[in-house]
């Protein structure tokens, strides 16, 4: 069995918590809003794509590490509204990609995913 790295587990939650937690906000407001625009389905398909991320990050699935940095990079894209948010995303983009592609995580990606098959 290979151990799940914590910097995974971290980065896992961390997905979930965002995706759940979007989610949630979201949705909140569109039903107060009593209106659902093409904008509203977009933005509930993000926080999907994060909860999905976490839970597979968990299960060791390759993908989902890619996943994971597609994702925040694309919150890079939208989020540079100005240089403070920008320069801020582009450090989680970093520290994540880091984690997730270091040695350990690197091992434990590869693992799984031959466990998994």
């Amino acid at each position: 069995m290979n151990k799940r790295p914590l910097s995974v587990t971290l980065i896992a939650f961390l997905y979930l918590t965002v995706g759940i937690l979007g989610f949630t906000f979201h949705g909140r407001e569109i039903l107060a809003n009593h209106a659902f625009h093409y904008d509203d389905a977009l933005i509930e398909l993000t926080e999907l794509i994060a909860f999905v991320c976490g839970v597979f990050l968990l299960r060791g699935r390759n993908w989902a590490r890619w996943l994971a940095v597609l994702w925040i990079a694309g919150h890079v894209a939208i989020m540079f509204e100005s240089l403070q948010k920008g320069v801020m995303h582009i450090v989680i983009l970093a520290l994540i990609a880091y984690a997730l592609f270091q040695p350990e995580a690197r091992t434990y990606f590869r693992h799984s995913d031959e466990a998994g098959s």
